[in-house]
């Protein structure tokens, strides 16, 4: 019996992906999870493996070409099934002797993959492509703008041959855009001068995806942020007591982060307004029965926020190790999509260089963020039992939530950011070590 490959969903807000690298060839024999061909998405590449064993019979999506999530992309026979006559070998397509990609061998018309040009026409006229997400990361990479290529690939496509012969190729200065007209009565602001030494360069594809994000965020919600002080001192005090101990017998890296991650799920779940989420028609309210924790990971390549799934459900221990695990992942590259995604509250370490605190932005999706500055050593006013007043040197650190004022209140922000609080100054974490 013959066995479909369609295009895998990769992370809930994935839609599409790019067939970047078929590994094997129509009449090889591919072994059941063995991978089979390499896909590229806005967010992840990854190997896709076979779902069976058999014989690659047929490839009905050439490399290179964007289809949407579900579409058949090849066609698996059992392993001793005849080829039926088709080609063992990769045909070239015609009009392009010098390329190589496998052979699309159906018996009768398939369907063809999803349209890569729009109806819509720019403005020099010439059809509107849709850039394949590894085209458009080879553009961002080498600094060329898609725009201003004319693509050899099928329907008039863009291809990473094309991205490479124009980033090889010399560089002409472009001439310079018409100056603004300032509206009446009104001086524009001057624009700063290109000098000698000024370098332009476009934002990376992950950098792009950032601002773009960023910029939902901002116009879709409506934003507020609270902050308070906490002392930290007693957290400070038991990490130094343990915290190697924990390193030699179990591997563990004891961080602050973890403790601020445990105190923020469980006043998640004694205020889950701040754990819910606004639908899409901006009227009905998602009430998520579980704490999906994003943690906000600095990498090389910017800012990446991979998902502790079930975090409520982990004692301290465990969401330090797990804390820990997925920041090591988003550093050497290795998440998939589905660790960007279902995120219900996000964590955001803002003092890890020194920032004392900031208004974090909201992700796009959820309702509040918590931001957490550096610990940083000052004197503070203490009331002792008897109600004296002293001076004394401990740790403090703010605390900044931003939250969604469509659906949860000053009040609301508050009494969780008074919960964490007053589950750090208590500092009783002894029983999550176990």
């Amino acid at each position: 019996m013959n066995v479909d490959v369609t295009m895998p969903q990769l992370g809930e807000t994935v839609a599409e992906g790019t067939v970047t690298r078929w590994l094997k060839k129509v009449g090889d024999l591919v072994a059941d999870q063995e991978p089979l061909l390499e896909i590229s998405t806005d967010k992840v590449d990854t190997e896709v493996p076979s779902p069976a064993a058999g014989t690659l019979l047929e490839i009905l999506v050439p490399e290179d070409t964007t289809v949407d999530v579900g579409v058949r992309l090849a066609v698996l026979g059992s392993a001793d099934a005849p080829t039926n006559g088709l080609p063992l070998e990769p045909a070239a397509p015609e009009g392009d002797p010098g390329a190589s990609v496998p052979a699309i061998a159906v018996p009768e018309p398939a369907p063809a993959p999803r349209a890569h040009a729009s109806a819509a026409a720019n403005a020099g006229g010439g059809p509107r492509h849709q850039h394949s997400p590894r085209v458009r990361r080879l553009a961002d990479e080498a600094g060329v703008p898609l725009t201003a290529l004319v693509g050899t690939g099928p329907s008039g496509r863009v291809t990473a041959d094309d991205v490479r012969r124009a980033a090889a190729a010399p560089v002409v200065a472009a001439p310079a855009a018409p100056a603004e007209v300032a509206a009446p009565g009104v001086t524009p602001a001057p624009a700063a001068a290109f000098e000698d030494g000024d370098r332009r360069e476009p934002m990376t594809r992950l950098r792009s995806v950032v601002a773009d994000r960023m910029m939902t965020s901002l116009h879709t919600s409506a934003q507020l942020t609270s902050v308070v002080e906490v002392d930290v001192t007693p957290v400070v005090v038991l990490r130094r007591r343990v915290a190697p101990d924990l390193q030699e017998r179990l591997g563990v890296r004891l961080t602050l982060t973890a403790f601020l991650a445990k105190a923020a799920v469980e006043a998640l779940r004694a205020q889950p307004i701040l754990n819910a989420s606004i639908d899409g028609d901006g009227r009905t309210v998602v009430h998520h029965a579980k704490q999906h924790l994003g943690i906000a990971v600095d990498t090389d390549k910017g800012l990446m926020v991979p998902v502790v799934k079930d975090a409520g459900d982990l004692n301290l221990l465990g969401l330090s190790r797990r804390i820990g695990e997925v920041a090591e992942r988003t550093r050497s590259g290795a998440l998939t999509a589905d660790d960007l995604s279902g995120g219900t509250f996000t964590l955001t370490n803002t003092g890890s260089r020194g920032a004392l605190w900031d208004t974090p932005i909201l992700v796009p999706g959820q309702v509040a963020i918590l931001g957490t500055g550096a610990v940083v050593e000052r004197p503070v006013v203490l009331v002792r039992p008897d109600g004296e007043r002293v001076i004394a040197i401990r740790s403090m650190a703010y605390l900044a939530l931003t939250y969604d004022h469509r659906l949860v209140d000053g009040a609301d922000a508050a009494r969780f950011l008074t919960t964490i609080k007053d589950r750090l100054e208590a500092g009783r974490f002894d029983s999550e070590l176990a």
